[in-house]
Parts: structure tokens; C-alpha cells; sequence
């Protein structure tokens, strides 16, 4: 193996998932600049995610879907006619 391939810089890190709540606390490099206390008293870096295991629709079962910027009807609209041509 190469060495010093691996960061060194590893700590403690909480996530939290925007769209239910949930945090979990894991090693992690990432940046960031919020922080919070966690359970144990003691304040970590915090990093604000959109989706986590707790809330994707694979893992929760329930078909939510999440179009923040109105892909779906712009797609929709866009192909409009040919849909409706194909199902006459």
C-alpha cells in the first residue's frame, strides 16, 4: 500500500438529517463550520445532510417523492404532447 494515502485528520462529527431530525454521530474529515452539543455534554462539528438512511425511500419503504426544484413537471410538461400521441 501507498503510504500516508489515508487522511489522518479523522474525528467525531454529528449529522443531522434536515427533513426528519435524526442525528447520528460518526468519524469523519469533512468540513465544516456549525456546531453543536451533542448527548454526552460535549460540542461537535455539525453537518446538515438532506436525506440519511431514516428518511430515503429505499430503506423507509414509503415512495415520497422529493423534487425540490420542479424537475418533474418541467420534464412532464416538456414531453406533454408525445404522451399524450402515444396513449391515444
Amino acid at each position: 500500500m501507498k503510504a500516508d494515502l489515508h487522511p489522518k485528520n479523522y474525528r467525531l462529527v454529528v449529522f443531522k438529517d434536515m427533513s426528519n431530525d435524526y442525528t447520528f454521530i460518526t468519524r469523519s474529515t469533512v468540513n465544516t463550520k456549525e456546531t453543536v452539543v451533542w448527548e454526552d455534554g460535549k460540542e461537535y462539528p455539525l453537518v446538515k445532510i438532506e436525506i440519511s438512511h431514516k428518511s430515503h425511500p429505499f430503506f423507509t419503504g414509503k415512495m415520497k417523492l422529493v423534487d425540490t426544484a420542479g424537475r418533474v413537471d418541467k420534464f412532464k410538461n416538456r414531453y406533454k404532447k408525445h404522451y399524450e400521441q402515444r396513449n391515444k
